[in-house]
C-alpha cells in the first residue's frame, strides 16, 4: 500500500517540472554509483587476497551493485534502473587499457587469424540461433525475447533492445546477467585449477612527467571517437572506439617529430575504476530482478547452460583449426561480453591480442546480424500469433 502512495507522487512531479525531476533523478544515480564505486573498493581487496587476481575488481563490483540495488528496493523503497551511462565509461575506460596493451600486437598475425574468427563466430550465431528456438519453446516465450535473451551480446545492449520492442526486459537480462557472470567466473577458475594463474596488476607503476597530461589527452580523444562512432551507428561503440584509440595513440604519438619515445600506459587507477564499472552495472541488473518463478529460474540456467556447451563445441573446433593452446581457444569463443573477456586474458596475461582480435570479429557480426535476426524472429512470432487466433476461432 505504502508503495501504491509513492509512485504516483512521482509521477505527478514529473508531470509539473520535468527539469526538476530530471536533475532529481540524476542526484539520485550519482549517490548510487558513488556507493557502488565505495563498496566495490573493499570487495575488490577483499577477492584480491583471495587469489582472485586481477579479475576480482570486476567481481567486487558486481557484489556491490547488486547489494547497492538491493538496498535501494527493499530498505529505501526505491528501483533505480541500471546505469547505462556507467556502462559506457567502463567500457571506454576498459577499451582504452585494452588498446594500449595491444599497440605492439603482430597484425600479420592478427589478420591471418580473421577467416578462423569469422567461421567461430557463424558457428556460434548458428548455434545461439538454436539455443533461443529451443529456450522459447521450454519456457513458452516468444522468440524475439528468447533470441535476446540467449544471443551473446551484452547484457545492456539486448536489455535495450528488449524495451524498444516491448519484450520482456527483466527476463532478457536475468539469462544475460546469469550468462556474462558464469563465464568471467568460470574461465579464471579454469585456469587457476591448470596452473595458467591471474597475473596480479602491479601495485606501483612507472609515473613520468607527462603521464597526466597524457591521460587528459587519451581521455578526451577517445570521447569524441565513441562520440562520432555512436553517430555512425558503430556496433558497441564505447569499447569499439576507445579500443581503436587505445592502439593507435602510442605509434601516432612517437610518429611526431617532436615527441620522444614514448610508452603510455593508463594508471591502476583508470584501470581498476573500468573494471569495478563493469562490474558495477551487470551487479545492478541483478539487485534489479523482481521474483521470479523457479520454474523461470531453471529454464535461465538450462539456456546459460546450453550457450556454455556451444562455447565448449566452439573451443574444440577452434582446436581443430589453428595451433592455439587451449586457454586461448577458450578466451576467443567463450560466450561472455567483449569486454569482460578481453580482460579476463588481460589478467591472465594470454595472447591477448588474439583474444581481442576474435571478440571484435564477434562483436561487429552480431551486432551486423541483429537486424536480421530482429526482423526474422518479430515475422514467426506474428505468424505464430495469427495461427493461434485461427485456432481459437
Amino acid at each position: 500500500m505504502g508503495t501504491s502512495l509513492v509512485v504516483p507522487h512521482q509521477e505527478d512531479s514529473t508531470t509539473t517540472n520535468p527539469s526538476v525531476s530530471q536533475q532529481q533523478q540524476f542526484i539520485k544515480q550519482l549517490q548510487i554509483l558513488s556507493a557502488e564505486l565505495v563498496l566495490a573498493i573493499p570487495f575488490g581487496f577483499a577477492l584480491f587476497h583471495f587469489n582472485f587476481g586481477g579479475i576480482a575488481w570486476i567481481f567486487g563490483g558486481i557484489i556491490s551493485g547488486a547489494a547497492v540495488f538491493q538496498t535501494s528496493r527493499v530498505v529505501y523503497n526505491y528501483l533505480p534502473k541500471p546505469n547505462r551511462t556507467a556502462r559506457e565509461i567502463g567500457m571506454m575506460l576498459v577499451g582504452i587499457t585494452i588498446g594500449t596493451s595491444n599497440a605492439h600486437a603482430n597484425l600479420a598475425n592478427i589478420s591471418a587469424g580473421v577467416p578462423v574468427f569469422v567461421c567461430l563466430t557463424l558457428f556460434l550465431l548458428v548455434c545461439g540461433g538454436c539455443i533461443g528456438y529451443i529456450y522459447s519453446r521450454l519456457s513458452k516465450t516468444n522468440l524475439l525475447t528468447a533470441m535476446l535473451a540467449t544471443v551473446p551480446g551484452g547484457v545492456g545492449v539486448m536489455s535495450a533492445i528488449a524495451a524498444d520492442y516491448n519484450k520482456n526486459v527483466t527476463l532478457v537480462a536475468l539469462v544475460q546477467a546469469l550468462r556474462v557472470t558464469s563465464v568471467v567466473f568460470l574461465i579464471p577458475l579454469i585456469a587457476r585449477a591448470t596452473n595458467h594463474t591471474s597475473v596480479q596488476p602491479p601495485i606501483s607503476s612507472t609515473v613520468e612527467s607527462y603521464s597526466f597530461e597524457l591521460l587528459l589527452l587519451v581521455l578526451v580523444i577517445s570521447t569524441l571517437a565513441v562520440y562520432i562512432a555512436k553517430l555512425l551507428k558503430v556496433p558497441a561503440a564505447p569499447f569499439f572506439a576507445s579500443l581503436l584509440v587505445g592502439m593507435a595513440f602510442n605509434p601516432i604519438l612517437n610518429w611526431l617529430p617532436f615527441v620522444d619515445d614514448i610508452s603510455f600506459t593508463p594508471p591502476l587507477v583508470i584501470k581498476l575504476l573500468g573494471q569495478m564499472l563493469l562490474g558495477i552495472t551487470i551487479g545492478e541488473y541483478w539487485g534489479e530482478k523482481p521474483t521470479f518463478p523457479k520454474r523461470t529460474i531453471g529454464y535461465a540456467i538450462i539456456s546459460v547452460a546450453m550457450t556454455l556447451a556451444a562455447g565448449v563445441a566452439a573451443t574444440l573446433l577452434a582446436m581443430q583449426l589453428t595451433s592455439w593452446d587451449w586457454l586461448t581457444c577458450l578466451l576467443v569463443t567463450a560466450p561472455g561480453g567483449s569486454a569482460e573477456i578481453i580482460l579476463v586474458a588481460l589478467t591472465l596475461d594470454h595472447n591477448v591480442e588474439i583474444v581481442t582480435a576474435g571478440h571484435v570479429v564477434r562483436l561487429i557480426a552480431i551486432n551486423s546480424f541483429l537486424p536480421i535476426w530482429i526482423f526474422l524472429f518479430r515475422h514467426f512470432d506474428n505468424q505464430e500469433g495469427r495461427r493461434e487466433t485461427l485456432s481459437i476461432k
